[in-house]
């Protein structure tokens, strides 16, 4: 059982920039994937960024060069850097293990960008 713990959301100016952060507790030796993803209202949830342990790294189309993952592993946290935000990024996001046996998602924060 691995519970998650989003924090960093809020509301920036187009071209402004958030940290989000997740902090894993529990059994987090069963995670192989950290993610992020996001969703508005209305619409399917999207996979923003993904770190796996083996070292590879994905982006959604969307985000690829403003939006940095990572983690540390030392405290159980991942990290989702977002840069040069515009409008279109605004959304409620959320971090997500996966592993063996895992599937957990955290509570989701938002993330509003005006322009």
């Amino acid at each position: 059982q691995v519970q998650l713990v989003e924090s960093g959301g809020g509301s920036v100016q187009a071209g402004e920039s958030l940290r989000l952060s997740c902090a894993a507790s529990g059994s987090t030796a069963n995670i192989w994937a950290m993610d992020w993803y996001r969703q508005d209202s209305g619409k399917q949830r999207e996979l923003v960024a993904r770190f796996r342990i083996d070292g590879q790294i994905e982006y959604a189309d969307a985000v690829r060069g403003r939006f940095t993952i990572s983690r540390n592993p030392a405290r159980n946290r991942w990290y989702l850097q977002m840069n040069s935000l515009k409008p279109e990024d605004t959304s409620v996001y959320f971090c997500h293990a996966a592993g063996r046996s895992l599937d957990t998602w955290g509570q989701g924060t938002q993330v509003t960008v005006s322009a």
